[in-house]
């Protein structure tokens, strides 16, 4: 082990899911730990998950990305263990970062399973990190985080995106014959967050809104004429109080609104979503679809990135650059045009960005590059 590397593990950190029908209730009062949800209702929020046999997507998907990423740095002869960090779910972050150091390994560079800045998307992992680090050193055991930029704007998120919106419009093309401006829309789908939460994005950097904009206006400029469609920014997956304003409009909702402007026909391109995970299994695929089954839209929903070429050598191009960074040196931080890339250290992980609306735990200090 090379004990002068600035990093000696990377771990892939994801939300984490449910693998059966008994795990759905336990996961759920994980993610709703400390807000007094009754069992009753998540039972009912649990029938999403019950709907697809109790297990979530999000496990499986996250095993492919793990495999692929494996196969990349090794093709680029990056001698570094991955491993697999959850929040929610086995495997915990602290039980693998614990097992890690057990191993001579303490020093880590997490991949984040979302390519945007907002306190859920974000700032909540480094909150994870930090929990981590205090909670392993009551045991005496010392560990580290650092963690790759957010990737929305990075070249290989934004160019796999990008072959698949088009191989989605020609699938809609197979549908529906020429592409109709006047009757068909592209709707670009991302997950809801509250107003304030979008509020406190936009203190330090690019809000989470402002960058789904960015990559749709990347993505529309790419395509041909025959491709160009209206598009429109929409949500998905909101919970929550009623009474507490989130991003709007809902897919759904807008679907409705479009069918009757006259509008018989919509792609939806979920770029707020790296895989097929819950969110889009259920909302998109299932309650999406069904909604426009009802208004005689025809639809498609493009592929998210999964484990596409491009997408993987991008992560691991964010690893070697942030590798570069810790080492002292100054690489070069592609983003698409117009955009600029959110390194770490830049504002868009400084102590200011994306808090709560509540004071959250003490996080480490993010050196500045």
């Amino acid at each position: 082990m090379n004990t002068t590397a600035p990093i000696d593990t990377l771990v892939l950190m994801s939300f984490g899911g449910p693998e059966s029908p008994e795990e759905v209730v336990p996961f759920l009062k994980n993610v709703t730990a400390g807000r007094g949800i009754p069992d009753e209702r998540l039972e009912e929020v649990g029938e999403h998950y019950y709907g697809f046999g109790g297990k979530s997507p999000i496990n499986d998907q996250n095993k492919a990305l793990l495999a692929a990423l494996r196969a990349e740095l090794e093709r680029r002869g990056l001698d570094l263990p991955l491993v697999w960090g959850n929040r929610n779910w086995e495997p915990y972050l602290t039980d693998v970062a614990r097992t890690e150091a057990a191993a001579g390994r303490s020093r880590f560079l997490a991949i984040d399973t979302s390519a945007y800045s907002s306190y859920s998307s974000c700032r909540q992992y480094r909150e994870d990190f930090a929990g981590t680090v205090a909670g392993l050193a009551d045991e005496g055991i010392e560990v580290s985080f650092d963690k790759v930029r957010q990737f929305f704007n990075h070249p290989g998120y934004a160019e796999a995106c990008a072959t698949l919106l088009r191989e989605g419009l020609d699938d809609f093309r197979a549908q529906v014959g020429a592409l109709d401006p006047a009757r068909h829309r592209i709707l670009f789908v991302t997950h809801s967050i509250p107003d304030v939460m979008q509020e406190a994005s936009a203190v330090a950097t690019v809000g989470y809104q402002a960058q789904h904009e960015e990559l749709m206006e990347f993505l529309l400029g790419g395509l041909t004429e025959a491709d160009r469609l209206p598009a429109e920014l929409v949500y998905c997956s909101r919970s929550g109080a009623p009474h507490v304003p989130w991003l709007e409009p809902d897919v759904n909702d807008r679907m409705e609104e479009l069918a009757a402007e006259g509008v018989t026909g919509v792609v939806l391109a979920p770029i707020g979503f790296i895989s097929d995970h819950m969110e889009v299994a259920f909302d998109l695929d299932t309650e999406a679809k069904e909604t426009a089954e009802e208004l005689g839209l025809a639809f498609t929903r493009v592929a998210t990135v999964g484990t596409h070429p491009t997408f993987v050598a991008g992560l691991v191009d964010l690893v070697e650059e942030r590798l570069a960074q810790l080492s002292g040196q100054t690489p070069e931080t592609p983003a698409i045009p117009g955009t600029r890339a959110l390194t770490p250290g830049s504002g868009a992980c400084s102590i200011d960005c994306c808090r709560g609306r509540v004071e959250r735990p003490t996080l480490p200090n993010w050196p500045s590059v």
